[in-house]
């Protein structure tokens, strides 16, 4: 049905319409809505055969989750940032023992410092966990993605993160399509899982395992990504049969049959590069966008295949490996290297913490790339006053304080000045 709706609330309404029989919920931005409206249709009755479970933390909201999976029941729990490496160890647990959670993550930083806005460091600092992360561009697609995600997840008996841009999708009202209960029976099997506890026929899941098998069930759960890969598009289509739309699948081209320059990015972020594109193409200059969809597994044949004809790709990314770059556009460059294909590639780290990503600044990047005037790594808008201030400070005095406090302290203090409110002068020469 479309509506004109909060992020979240479509999120609990398309979750609610697979028939969750177990959630496992515990508060924190900017996930808590969906698991707030998920509450409230549980105990309104439009949710039957559904426990709610209110928990001490998220590693006891995963934890729930794998009992109620491991039981045979439909299992779901959103988090994000700080929350998500709270139940690191159950995360681990869930895919090493090959259950079908679905998980939402409303991306969040992962601080310190502290910062509550999005960026994609919290789901990326678990891509080697054996999850599948599905990443939405808007909030019709993070709704169609759950769907899809139950199921994929119970397809391969694999778990399934489904990240979409918090604030900037969680707490945005748009028009979204919620998919319906009569059209997710449709595509949506009943559960059944491939394994469960039963008193009647007793067995144990998640025992240990030796080094003479260790190597093997690594090796199935790599297979099972790569299965993945041939999985996520079917279901794609299946998905479009029913719904009538498309959405989903391991990646999206705009515009990229002819272009020269193709900028590869995640997220809500796709729908500004779409405008910076539709801008230069008004002038002539042939560029394209890739919006990548699933990061895990990771797409290197269709990557390749859509960055064949191109001359340059930007990879824009709310991410970074520290001490490294960019994470995305190493595995494209993987990508790249493993089908013989040699192109230029640029890495832009944007967005960190939720700073905003504008046209203008989309525009010069890419001016800069098409001239072969940009590093090969570039932190989009970076401050380079701030940051050599704090240099000059840890090379003046060794007792220099608190990095992010005095960057802070900075950066306010040069803002106040901008708007001539005087300053103690011991806060001037600090």
């Amino acid at each position: 049905m479309l509506k004109q709706i909060e992020g979240s609330q479509a999120m609990a309404q398309a979750i609610a319409a697979c028939r969750p029989e177990l959630i496992s919920a515990y508060p924190i931005s900017p996930q808590t809505h969906i698991v707030e409206a998920l509450s409230a249709l549980v105990k309104e009755g439009s949710l039957p055969g559904c426990e709610y479970v209110n928990v001490e933390s998220e590693f006891a909201a995963m934890s729930a989750c794998i009992g109620g999976s491991v039981a045979g029941s439909r299992s779901y729990t959103a988090t994000a940032s700080q929350g998500l490496l709270f139940m690191v160890e159950a995360v681990y647990n869930a895919s090493g023992m090959g259950l079908p959670i679905v998980m939402t993550v409303a991306n969040r930083a992962i601080g310190g410092p502290i910062n509550i806005w999005n960026d994609h460091s919290d789901s990326m600092s678990q891509r080697d966990s054996g999850w599948l992360q599905l990443f939405a561009e808007n909030n019709q697609e993070a709704a169609d993605l759950h769907v899809q995600a139950f199921r994929i997840a119970e397809e391969l008996s694999i778990p399934v993160m489904v990240c979409m841009d918090g604030f900037i999708l969680t707490h945005a009202v748009e028009q979204v399509d919620v998919p319906e209960v009569e059209q997710v029976d449709k595509f949506l099997p009943p559960y059944e899982p491939r394994q469960s506890l039963d008193p009647s026929d007793p067995m144990s899941i998640g025992a240990m395992v030796g080094p003479e098998a260790f190597t093997e069930v690594k090796y199935l759960s790599h297979l099972k990504q790569l299965q993945a890969l041939e999985l996520i598009p079917h279901v794609q289509k299946e998905f479009e049969a029913v719904f009538g739309r498309q959405s989903g699948g391991l990646l999206k081209t705009y515009h990229c049959d002819d272009a020269q320059t193709i900028i590869v990015a995640m997220g809500s972020i796709v729908g500004t590069i779409k405008d910076v594109v539709d801008e230069r193409r008004a002038k002539g200059d042939k560029i394209g966008v890739i919006s990548l969809v699933s990061f895990r597994p990771f797409p290197a044949i269709a990557i390749a295949e859509a960055l064949r004809g191109a001359t340059r790709f930007i990879s824009i990314e709310k991410n970074i490996s520290l001490g490294v770059g960019g994470i995305v556009s190493s595995h494209c460059s993987g990508a790249l290297s493993q089908a013989g294909i040699s192109i230029k590639d640029y890495e832009v780290i944007a967005g960190l913490g939720g700073r905003n990503i504008t046209k203008h600044s989309l525009h010069k990047i890419i001016d800069q790339a098409e001239a072969d005037q940009l590093a090969h790594l570039t932190f989009m808008d970076l401050d380079e006053e701030l940051v050599e201030g704090e240099l000059e400070r840890e090379r003046r005095t060794r007792r220099s304080g608190p990095l992010a406090e005095n960057v802070m302290h900075h950066a306010r203090m040069r803002t106040n000045v901008a708007m001539g409110i005087d300053q103690p002068k011991e806060t001037l020469i600090r």
